[in-house]
């Protein structure tokens, strides 16, 4: 799929931080290479509007044309995403207001998205088999930590799924690990 990590630049992190772009971008890459016709239609929204945000974010670099399963055949343009993931630091939005909030939007985006995708799965949950029942999890973790610890053990969690995803095998469904370590605000 290209580069296994991007970080992002500041016009990558703006023309990120909008709702269409954002689902494009993260539905290329769970579900693979698309056109903007079947994109729109699993959006609900139509293909002009689509077609304009995929050129946006390939303008950036974050989508590119795919050739498609049968190259050569056809007018509708394919996508796929250039990268398998992206990340930014804080550090490098601090100085600028407009980057801060689309990095601001983006987080919050994301979170909403990861809210709705866990309680999507336990609606369905029971429709699954046992098996995948029992091996799924939602999991809180209460711990006091130096903000050094902090970084070491995402480090930790980020190398433990980079290795479990180098050692994929096709086998089995896709499924989605959230992880978010971040000290805890006094309410």
């Amino acid at each position: 799929m290209g580069q296994p990590m991007v970080k992002l630049n500041s016009k990558q992190l703006r023309v990120l931080a909008h709702p269409l772009r954002s689902r494009l971008l993260s539905a290329l890459r769970l579900d693979g290479p698309a056109t903007a016709t079947t994109l729109a239609a699993a959006m609900e929204t139509n293909t002009g509007a689509t077609s304009y945000h995929l050129r946006q974010l390939a303008a950036v670099g974050l989508v590119v044309e795919d050739p498609g399963p049968e190259p050569g055949h056809g007018r509708e343009r394919w996508w796929r995403a250039a990268h398998h993931e992206h990340g930014w630091e804080s550090k490098d939005v601090v100085d600028d207001p407009d980057d801060k909030a689309a990095a601001a939007w983006l987080t919050e985006f994301q979170m909403r998205q990861f809210t709705e995708l866990i309680a999507d799965w336990l609606r369905d949950h029971y429709s699954h088999p046992p098996a995948w029942r029992d091996a799924a999890e939602i999991s809180d973790y209460g711990l006091t930590l130096p903000p050094d610890r902090l970084r070491a053990l995402n480090d930790e969690l980020h190398a433990v799924i980079d290795r479990y995803q180098a050692e994929a095998t096709g086998d089995g469904e896709q499924v989605l690990v959230f992880v978010a370590g971040f000290p805890r605000l006094p309410r």
